[in-house]
């Protein structure tokens, strides 16, 4: 595990109150259904956090991202609608032919992405709102895919003091898109193997504290 000290924070930045103690976004691409099945299964019911989940697809492409995951993950999954809220223990979807933006207030907002890049759903998009939305208490987890969509994304959520987390290069089926993150100097806050993220997702949100 790697720690990134001196952090720049914007602490004098109002920041929008995110109605979440926690919201982790979980972003990927090419090899990314195993990484985010992977951490899903291993956080438990109840989970004191928000999930949103993030994977590349094209617009027209049929999604049945939200219906996988649903059977073996202990978490209530399903495909985000535009105005849901974000709700401690469930699992939220970003559909294809969207991008995914979260709201001040803890919802969902989803404007139609088009049929040209940039990334679709944009990773960057979703994290960059959600700094603005929830500050310190947005989690990016950075997965496998490539390209470098989530850099400038995980770079605002480390801006406005939230945390950023990165799958290392030995357990990455596809390394570009955590490397972009990890390239941006100071944004990472961990690099760990895949299977290491649920449990410090854990005690990031403090599961098991008394």
């Amino acid at each position: 595990m790697r720690r990134l000290n001196g952090r720049s924070r914007l602490a004098d930045t109002a920041v929008a109150e995110c109605p979440h103690t926690t919201v982790v976004a979980l972003v990927c691409s090419a090899g990314g259904l195993d990484a985010i099945r992977h951490i899903l299964t291993r956080l438990p019911a109840g989970f004191p956090a928000a999930v949103i989940v993030l994977r590349h697809h094209t617009p027209d492409s049929h999604d049945r991202l939200a219906a996988i995951l649903s059977r073996s993950v202990a978490l209530p999954v399903a495909t985000a609608r535009d105005g849901d809220a974000l709700l401690a223990g469930h699992v939220l979807v970003a559909p294809a032919g969207y991008h995914t933006l979260v709201t001040a207030d803890g919802r969902v907002a989803l404007i139609e992405s088009g049929d040209r890049p940039p990334y679709r759903p944009s990773a960057d998009l979703l994290l960059s709102t959600l700094a603005t939305a929830a500050g310190p208490r947005a989690v990016a987890v950075v997965l496998s895919g490539h390209g470098n969509d989530g850099a400038t994304g995980a770079t605002a959520i480390h801006r406005f003091g939230g945390i950023v987390i990165a799958s290392d290069a030995a357990t990455s089926t596809v390394f570009a898109m955590p490397h972009a993150t990890i390239s941006r100097e100071e944004t990472v806050d961990h690099v760990v193997p895949l299977d290491q993220i649920p449990a410090l997702l854990a005690a990031l949100v403090g599961v098991g504290r008394r």
